[in-house]
């Protein structure tokens, strides 16, 4: 019998003891005043920044005001807004008065977040103003839905009126630790999105477990997260972490651009940096990389997709920090395996975060051998109560305690995991699996490559070999030559059947707001 890929790493999770009688909002706010940080600012967001003490009163009166518009306890309330305080003011104060939010993409269309409104079923929109055109005709359009308020905007159905005059004290709601507490749609990497849905003790379960321990976060950090808080991963950092132990986070509603992130970087000197890998390679080939000297950065976070080697040690040499490569899930709420401070094994995303369990296995459900490519399931206290409204992709994706996470990986023998794509990504190329992943990374270690995305793609005998999509780096000329040169490079580092045997130069790769690859959109480029 081969070893299981099972492997314990590290120590026993610690204790936590959430009361059945628990409101998420409520403890992550209230543990703050109670410890007198009422006067410490929590965020900073581009128009200014709030403290905890006016978090709370915030807070409490948008409950109020949900409450007078006469929204009900696990009624839904969705929300299309940019960072910044407003997104923390609505969200929480949902939550306070056991109103149901549910976080979307700001980057989607009309007909997305129809869809979306129209299966949770909101009976209220709270929209950023720029956003609000793509929301307005749904009034007509979508029975359920009521009332459209906008963040940012002025005049009576403005966030900013339905707050004034409400009184800044509220009635907490008596939710359970098991009573849903929010939603968030899957990002699409794999198609149309599903509504999530998590309960009031996931937030907490994710700072304890991964936020404390893992991060080592704590209150005099000031953190910033390129990743949205849209995302389950950007809830996480720029949410319920610094709120967990009373530390400052910095909002930034623009997209993530390398000149945005380093100008937030520069300004206001965060210790943690959560990114994502397109991102990071993205501003180690920028002009505008801020110098080691300009940063305070103690630690950063990696998630969203595999983060290649090649970057983790390039990062490393200029900033002097670590980024902690780790895999989440919208399904988990955030990272359950993850690399560490003092144990970063660039090419592998770690070791499980304790208090979370993994396993890896085959097309018939037994786990694998060291080595062995298996998908990789997880079970922990953060995971999703099921998809709404979609029994069927609920029991595909959650059996018992286990949630399969749609990834493939392997366990090398020093039992650190290493990411093999998704599992509808992987490809059989000569009978043998190859991972796309795998083959990226090695393309980009090339000093004229900045991303790759590998597919499959049929050859005149209908058989599936690797075709690579590739972005240059500014100033490089694409052409049979290059192609050429970058084929060679692959097949000097990697097994021969592994190399694409076509490329296709393009400007831009295709991804989610959350920065993960769409493979799915290159595979049906590829099919024409």
């Amino acid at each position: 019998m081969p070893e299981l890929s099972r492997v314990d790493h590290s120590s026993s999770p610690p204790s936590i003891d959430i009361p059945r009688c628990y409101n998420a909002a409520a403890d992550l706010i209230g543990r703050n005043l109670a410890a007198g940080r009422g006067d410490k600012t929590a965020f900073i967001d581009d128009r200014g920044h709030c403290t905890y003490a006016e978090l709370d009163r915030r807070t409490a009166a948008c409950a109020n005001a949900l409450v007078a518009l006469g929204l009900q306890r696990e009624q839904r309330l969705m929300m299309c807004v940019h960072d910044g305080i407003d997104f923390q003011t609505v969200f929480l104060g949902a939550i306070k008065a056991g109103i149901v939010p549910v976080a979307v993409n700001t980057l989607l269309t009309q007909g997305d977040y129809e869809y979306m409104v129209r299966d949770s079923r909101a009976r209220v929109v709270v929209v950023s103003a720029a956003l609000l055109p793509l929301f307005q005709p749904l009034l007509d359009r979508v029975p359920t839905l009521q009332r459209i308020v906008v963040s940012g905007g002025a005049g009576p159905d403005s966030l900013a009126a339905l707050l004034d005059g409400q009184p800044v004290e509220c009635e907490i709601a008596d939710t359970t630790r098991d009573d849903i507490c929010f939603w968030l749609y899957s990002s699409g990497s794999t198609g149309s999105p599903k509504g999530t849905t998590h309960i009031h003790s996931s937030l907490v379960y994710t700072a304890e477990l991964y936020g404390r321990p893992i991060l080592g976060i704590r209150e005099d950090d000031v953190v910033f997260s390129a990743a949205k808080l849209f995302f389950a991963y950007g809830l996480g950092n720029s949410l319920t972490f610094p709120m967990s132990v009373g530390a400052t986070a910095v909002l930034m509603a623009e997209r993530p651009t390398p000149v945005a992130v380093g100008k937030r970087l520069r300004e206001y000197r965060p210790t943690i940096f959560y990114g994502v890998p397109t991102l990071f390679a993205a501003m180690l080939a920028s002009a505008d990389l801020p110098a080691r000297e300009h940063v305070s950065l103690r630690l950063c976070a990696s998630a969203g997709e595999a983060l290649p080697e090649e970057i983790g040690r390039r990062w490393r040499a200029h900033f002097g920090v670590d980024i902690l490569d780790g895999i989440g899930s919208t399904e988990m709420l955030h990272i359950f395996l993850s690399n560490r401070a003092g144990d970063v094994r660039y090419g592998t995303t770690g070791t499980p975060v304790p208090g979370y369990e993994v396993r890896l296995t085959d097309d018939d459900g037994q786990e694998v051998g060291v080595g062995e490519v298996g998908e990789l399931q997880v079970r922990g206290p953060s995971s999703s109560a099921g998809y709404w409204n979609n029994r069927s992709k609920t029991c595909q994706t959650f059996l018992g305690e286990w949630t399969r996470s749609g990834d493939k990986y392997s366990i090398n023998a020093d039992g650190y995991y290493v990411y093999s794509g998704r599992t509808d990504d992987m490809l059989k190329v000569s009978g043998i699996y190859v991972s796309p992943i795998e083959v990226e990374s090695v393309l980009v270690t090339h000093e004229a490559v900045l991303e790759a995305a590998v597919v499959g793609q049929a050859d005149d005998d209908e058989l599936v070999k690797p075709k690579a999509y590739v972005v240059l780096k500014p100033g490089i000329r694409a052409g049979d030559e290059l192609a050429a040169e970058l084929k060679a490079h692959v097949k000097s580092l990697l097994a021969p059947y592994k190399y694409p045997r076509w490329f296709e130069f393009v400007d831009e790769l295709p991804k989610t707001a959350t920065g993960k690859i769409q493979r799915f959109k290159l595979r049906a480029l590829s099919r024409r």
